[in-house]
């Protein structure tokens, strides 16, 4: 017998319980399903079973640990799903990127067939037969060579790929009825965890849209983004051309001495990009104001300069504003229910003055620009003048600068709205793709370490409230957008994680921030390292590594 305890009650189990039977007895005590347990510390899938004495907690789809396994599980049945629909066809499912709360996923093996709604109702059909049994999925330890070989006769040659790299000799491979896969994270016990998801036709792939962390119960279908899918697919296709899909793609260019020339395609891509949407601003002769924004860590500052450097090249002067200049006193700074100060939210600015200020630049009138004091917490007026001539134009950044609430006494006609975000097209494989989340949060770290000596478990810590404030005040904006740029570099991962793993080893085991340290350092251990020193001076990666010729 094992002694468990659960919320300070001990009781006896036989050993070789699984968690899932004892999660079964306490599920009436959750609103949530239970996705995962937390024993003695340590995170287990239900399916694992009771050896010890011990303590532990039950994790719930209203938990990202959770509501991640939970979004994992679906895409293995999807992929399941859709092999099933397909027959002799023997399709292969990509999951490209998320489309709001769905997944983008291709097909390949189609044929002459087409991806219509037809087919996604035969998929969606599918998933629910896959609910309704619930089939059992396993985990077994595989060695590496025997996992290779599997993967291989089952034509996942991007497994083949990434597993190149692995240093362990053993790999966890899941099993799903007569799938065999490799996926990146925990897992649920069997097909019929999951009960809410909608499958639909879209651009020519599947969008398979699930819960959100806030909704568990339910989907709520996005509004149509395009123009955010037309720069997924844009940076999707850089990828291709480039010959680099997935994470065993990259390491490969890199052990055979490609990445430089890599580098500097990827940074041609991008210029040429930026020279595009300078192109389109100097063409609309009213644009006197350029608004940027962008969520957290998506390289602001290093796409301003290089986008004022483009203006001048068209015989524009550019002029640099940040709206953190327009910060009310620290004192008027509204604040958060656990009494912090909510820097985040649109009245944290003096949104008056700004319009009042920028009114007057319009008119031709010599205006004293503010800037923020961060250590009194205070606007100061330096004696720092403006005033715009013919052919100056204001380049202003900050997190509401989509919103119309921020510029409401600017004419549409003098505006040039831009969103950028670091949107990661690049997957780990087919099945397992890279959170743009997670390329911003590394960023993060390895900035705010550098410039701000701000550590790793501070930054993971705040990072909740942070995507917060970016669902709030920066998403619901980014299709109002005239252009949306993506900052991602597909290499800059491999770059970042020399400098990152130092920072993220330093979080102790008995720290609430460690499980998702070791999340990402599992993540990072797929990538090959790349020197910094190969980067170019003017990359966006510079502003979180260090080294760029920008004041960043």
């Amino acid at each position: 017998m094992a002694k468990i305890t659960i919320n300070g009650i001990t009781k006896e189990y036989d050993k070789g319980v699984t968690f899932e039977d004892i999660a079964r007895e306490h599920q009436g005590e959750y609103e949530y399903r239970i996705a995962a347990v937390l024993f003695n510390g340590k995170i287990r899938e239900l399916m694992k079973t009771v050896k010890k004495d011990g303590e532990l907690s039950f994790i719930t789809f209203a938990d990202t640990i959770g509501y991640k396994t939970m979004r994992r599980t679906a895409v293995m049945m999807l992929i399941k799903a859709v092999r099933d629909v397909g027959g002799d066809k023997k399709l292969k499912t990509r999951v490209e990127f998320t489309v709001g709360n769905g997944y983008y996923c291709t097909l390949k093996g189609m044929g002459d067939d087409k991806v219509d709604e037809a087919f996604a109702k035969k998929v969606s059909d599918r998933i629910q037969e896959l609910i309704d049994a619930k089939i059992p999925i396993t985990k077994k330890v595989y060695p590496l060579d025997d996992a290779v070989e599997l993967f291989a006769k089952q034509g996942m040659d991007d497994k083949v790929a990434l597993l190149k790299y692995r240093r362990s000799s053993e790999i966890n491979i899941y099993k799903l009825d007569d799938l065999y896969d490799y996926f990146y994270g925990y897992m649920l016990p069997n097909t019929s965890y999951i009960e809410n998801f909608q499958v639909d036709c879209y651009h020519g792939g599947l969008l398979f849209t699930l819960p959100t962390k806030a909704e568990p119960k339910k989907v709520i279908v996005s509004e149509p983004r395009e123009k955010l899918f037309e720069t997924m697919m844009l940076s999707a296709d850089w990828g291709s051309m480039m010959g680099i899909d997935n994470v065993g793609d990259l390491n490969n260019m890199i052990c055979e001495g490609r990445i430089n020339e890599m580098m500097l395609v990827q940074e041609a891509l991008q210029e040429s990009r930026i020279a595009d949407i300078a192109r389109k601003i100097f063409k609309r002769i009213d644009v006197k104001f350029v608004m940027i924004a962008g969520p957290s860590s998506s390289g602001k500052t290093s796409f301003a300069n290089r986008l004022s450097i483009q203006l001048r090249a068209f015989g524009l002067v550019p002029h640099p504003i940040s709206l953190d200049n327009y910060f009310v006193d620290r004192e008027k700074t509204p604040l958060n229910p656990d009494g912090s100060y909510n820097f985040e939210c649109l009245e944290a600015l003096d949104v008056e003055q700004f319009n009042k200020d920028m009114t007057r630049l319009l008119n031709g009138e010599r205006v004293e620009m503010p800037e923020f004091n961060f250590i009194t917490g205070k606007r100061e007026m330096n004696g720092e003048y403006l005033q715009l001539g013919k052919n100056d134009i204001l380049v202003i950044e900050g997190i509401h600068g989509l919103n119309e609430k921020m510029s409401y006494a600017l004419p549409a006609e003098s505006k040039f709205k831009i969103y950028i975000s670091a949107l990661t097209t690049l997957s780990i494989d087919n099945h397992n793709r890279i959170p743009t989340t997670d390329g911003r949060l590394l960023r993060r770290i390895v900035r705010d370490a550098r410039t701000r000596g701000a550590s790793a478990k501070r930054t993971i810590s705040m990072w909740g409230s942070v995507r917060a404030g970016e669902e709030a005040n920066i998403f619901p904006f980014q299709e109002e957008a005239d252009e949306m740029f993506n900052s991602a570099q597909i290499y800059e991962l491999a770059v970042i994680k020399p400098f990152a793993e130092p920072l993220l080893f330093n979080i102790g085991k008995d720290e609430p921030e460690y499980y998702e340290a070791k999340r990402l350092l599992k993540f990072l251990d797929y990538f090959v390292s790349v020197d910094s020193s190969f980067l170019p001076r003017n990359s966006i990666c510079r502003e979180f590594v260090g080294g760029s010729c920008f004041k960043v």
